[in-house]
């Protein structure tokens, strides 16, 4: 897998010029769509949209600097409708508009070219088994809340704390298949991932019960899913178990994520400072 996403950086850098369009790139890593962008994301730490932003600023700036084409080409070069456009860019990312950084040869921010390789630790194993569900409902309170990569979620704690304890009992009652009790569910995120960016977070339970009218309820298809144990300092360990089953467990395995909620269900110490952790992604098995 690794070697394919290296082969589409490859063909990003080669195209740096052109319209690329994510349908080719996930082509040529053999994967879908979807899967290509969770994949570059959680392994470069940025999205794919802005990794291509930064690689073409980088490499337009070292046009600017060589002056051998005026800015309006440059900017045309690299898919930019106008100068204005052009130079609002190159000094988000610079820090310095083109003509100025041509007429005084200033110092530019550099994208590095990517490529990824897998780090084989073996100092410890995943936790992790695949489970077949047909189609339920996530049944609860909901609420659009920004993405937090590290730390806790604000949004999400003060939501929590909103929900009067009548209500929680009630909702905690519906719960009548796994994985059992009060779930996080997060759907409908940005592709990118972004820090920033909005998601769908529902404090609920996986059930197959009628909905009450005052709840919020998200119909979720049948389909295949991997599930993930975890333990450790809460909220680290949880956060760090979304980055290495990307990381470290789909690289690894003849699976895919899929369009659909993640799904977490967490137990937490009676301090608060530890927690288990049963993580639900969505998969659909690739070939070998």
């Amino acid at each position: 897998m690794l070697e394919r996403l290296n082969q589409a950086l490859e063909y990003v850098d080669s195209h740096l010029g052109e319209h690329i369009e994510v349908s080719e790139l996930a082509r040529i890593a053999v994967t879908s769509e979807y899967h290509f962008r969770r994949m570059f994301s959680a392994l470069a730490g940025i999205s794919l949209s802005e990794y291509i932003r930064r690689r073409r600023l980088t490499v337009a700036g070292a046009e600017v600097l060589a002056g051998e084409r005026t800015l309006l080409e440059i900017a045309v070069r690299y898919g930019y409708t106008s100068g204005e456009a052009f130079a609002r860019a190159f000094r988000a990312m610079h820090g310095v508009g083109p003509g100025e950084a041509r007429r005084t040869g200033a110092a530019l921010h550099s994208q590095p070219r990517m490529s990824f390789r897998l780090i084989i630790e073996g100092s410890s194993s995943m936790r992790y088994r695949v489970v077949e569900k047909d189609r339920f409902r996530v049944v609860g309170k909901k609420v659009r809340v920004p993405l937090v990569h590290e730390g806790m979620n604000p949004a999400i704690a003060d939501f929590i704390r909103s929900i009067d304890k009548g209500t929680l009992r009630r909702i905690t009652a519906l719960s009548d298949q796994e994985p059992e009790g009060i779930v996080a569910v997060s759907d409908n995120l940005d592709p990118s991932r972004a820090e920033g960016t909005e998601l769908d977070y529902y404090h609920a339970v996986v059930t197959d019960a009628e909905v009450p009218e005052d709840l919020d309820a998200l119909t979720v298809r049948a389909g295949t899913w991997a599930v993930f144990e975890n333990s450790g300092p809460f909220p680290q360990a949880l956060q760090y178990l979304w980055r290495d089953v990307f990381t470290q467990w789909f690289p690894s395995n003849p699976y895919r994520s899929r369009p659909g909620p993640e799904i977490l269900r967490t137990r937490l110490s009676p301090d608060g400072a530890e927690a288990e952790a049963e993580l639900w992604i969505p998969v659909e098995r690739t070939e070998v």
